[in-house]
C-alpha cells in the first residue's frame, strides 16, 4: 500500500452522448450496470482498492444521481481523514463550466491545494477493468518522470479509435490521436498501446502545466489531448503497460479486461461479458471486490411456479436481490433489482434496469429496458426491430432494441 500522499481525482462529468437513450436525465457514470452496480462503481473500486482513500468526483452534466450515489454509498472514516466526495462545476475561474477534462481540474485546484498531495491519480468514471494504481504509481516514481500514461494494447485494426502511444525504453515519444497509419508493436505487430485514459502526474509538474493550459485561447483544455502532448513534447512523459499489472485474484482469462462502454453496442456486450460460465470479465473476485450499495434492505431474489408449463427459471443470467421470476423464462440476461417476468414471459439476451415490469406471455429478446419500464402483457420487444423503430424505440446498429426510463411497450 502507498505511503505518499496521494489524492484521486476521478473525471465524472461525461455526458455520454451515444449512451443516449440511457443519459438522457442522467450522467453517463451514474448508468446501472451489471444488476445493481453503477458504471463509476468500478474506478472508484479500483482506487479504493489500490489504497487511495482521498478521493474527488468531478461531475457537471445532469449529476443529480450520480452525487447521490456517490454520497450513499462512497462513505469513508471521517476519523482517518478519507473521503470521496463529489464536486460539481463551481465556475471558479471565471463565468464558464467545465471547457474539458483539463479545465475540470484546473478549475478545482483549491481541493490540490488543501490536500497538498506528491502525486495526484487521474482516472475515467466509466470504463469496466481492474488495477492495481498503485503498481502504477511504484513504475512513476521509479521513472522519475512527472507524467505517467497507463496503455492498454488493442488490435491494430482499432487504432483509429484511440490515444495511441509511442514509446521507447518506456517513455512516451509520440502520442497520436486516432491515427489511420498506426505502427505495432515490436513484440506484438498486430497491435498498439492505447491510451487508457488513466494518468499519475508528480504535483508539482500537473499544476504548472494546468496553468500553462488554462492560458492558451486555442487549447480544447482536455487531459488526453492537450496535457499529455505537453509532457510528451517536454520528454517527460512515461508510459505504463496495463498488461503488467497483477490483479490480486484475477484469472488469465480476465487479467487485463478493458471495456470501453462509450456506446449502447459496447455497453450491451459488457454486461452480456459477465454470464457466461467461465466470464470475461468475473465479478466473482473476492480478493479485488467491486463495492456499491444496494439502497435500502431489499429481499432475495425469487423464482416460483414449478409445472411443466409454467416454471420460473432463468438460465445463464444474473439476477439481482429483489428480482421475481413468476412462471417465467430468463436466458443470458442480467436483471437489475426489483425486476418483474411474469407467467409464460420470455427475456433473452437482454438487460433489464431497476423496477421493470415483464407482463404475462411477453416478450424481451436482446434489449435494454431501462428504470421502470413496462412491457405489456402478449407485447413484444426486439423481435421486429421496423415496429420497434416506428413505436419510437432506439435500434443500434447490432440490432439491440433500447427503451428510455418508465417507457410503457404495448402489444
Amino acid at each position: 500500500m502507498a505511503t505518499e500522499k496521494v489524492l484521486a481525482i476521478v473525471l465524472a462529468g461525461g455526458e455520454g452522448k451515444r449512451l443516449m437513450p440511457l443519459t438522457v436525465d442522467r450522467a453517463k457514470p451514474a448508468v446501472p450496470f451489471a444488476g445493481h452496480y453503477r458504471l463509476i462503481d468500478f474506478s472508484l473500486s479500483n482506487i479504493v482498492n489500490s489504497g487511495f482513500l482521498k478521493v474527488v468526483v468531478l461531475t457537471q452534466y445532469k449529476s443529480h444521481s450520480l452525487d447521490r450515489h456517490v454520497t450513499i454509498t462512497w462513505r469513508m472514516s471521517t476519523l482517518l481523514g478519507n473521503f470521496v466526495a463529489p464536486v460539481p462545476a463551481q465556475q471558479r475561474m471565471g463565468k464558464h463550466w467545465y471547457l474539458g477534462s483539463a479545465d475540470a481540474i484546473y478549475q478545482s485546484m483549491n481541493i490540490v491545494n488543501d490536500e497538498m498531495p506528491d502525486y495526484i491519480v487521474i482516472t475515467g468514471a466509466d470504463n469496466i477493468y481492474r488495477m492495481d494504481f498503485d503498481q502504477m504509481l511504484r513504475h512513476h516514481i521509479d521513472s522519475g518522470l512527472p507524467c505517467t500514461v497507463a496503455g492498454i494494447r488493442q488490435p491494430l485494426s482499432l487504432a483509429n479509435q484511440f490515444g495511441v502511444i509511442e514509446a521507447e525504453n518506456g517513455k512516451i515519444v509520440n502520442f497520436l490521436e486516432k491515427p489511420d497509419n498506426a505502427q505495432g508493436l515490436p513484440d506484438a505487430p498486430d497491435q498498439v498501446l492505447a491510451s487508457m485514459g488513466n494518468y499519475i502526474f508528480s504535483t508539482k509538474e500537473l499544476k504548472e502545466a494546468l496553468e500553462k493550459d488554462a492560458a492558451d485561447p486555442d487549447s480544447k483544455h482536455d487531459m488526453g489531448g492537450n496535457i499529455v502532448p505537453y509532457f510528451v513534447s517536454q520528454g517527460a512523459a512515461g508510459v505504463y503497460d496495463f498488461i503488467n499489472n497483477e490483479v490480486p485474484g484475477s484469472l488469465e482469462r480476465d487479467r487485463d479486461y478493458w471495456r470501453d462502454v462509450g456506446t449502447l453496442d459496447a455497453y450491451y456486450e459488457a454486461n452480456m461479458d459477465l454470464i457466461s460460465i467461465n466470464p470475461v470479465f468475473n465479478l466473482y473476485n473476492s480478493d479485488w471486490p467491486v463495492y456499491t450499495g444496494l439502497g435500502g434492505s431489499l429481499p432475495p431474489a425469487k423464482f416460483v411456479y414449478g409445472s411443466s408449463d409454467r416454471m420460473g427459471i432463468a438460465i445463464d443470467s444474473i439476477v439481482s436481490p429483489s428480482v421475481i421470476i413468476s412462471g417465467g423464462k430468463v436466458q443470458r440476461s442480467v436483471l437489475s433489482p426489483g425486476v418483474y417476468v411474469h407467467s409464460w414471459a420470455d427475456v433473452s439476451g437482454s438487460v433489464l434496469m431497476h423496477n421493470a415490469r415483464i407482463g404475462r406471455g411477453a416478450v424481451v429478446h436482446r434489449a435494454i429496458l431501462d428504470k421502470n419500464c413496462v412491457v405489456e402483457p402478449g407485447a413484444q420487444i426486439g423481435v421486429d426491430l421496423d415496429h420497434d423503430r416506428e413505436r419510437g424505440l432506439t435500434v443500434t446498429e447490432s440490432g439491440i432494441v433500447v427503451a428510455p426510463k418508465g417507457m410503457v411497450i404495448k402489444p
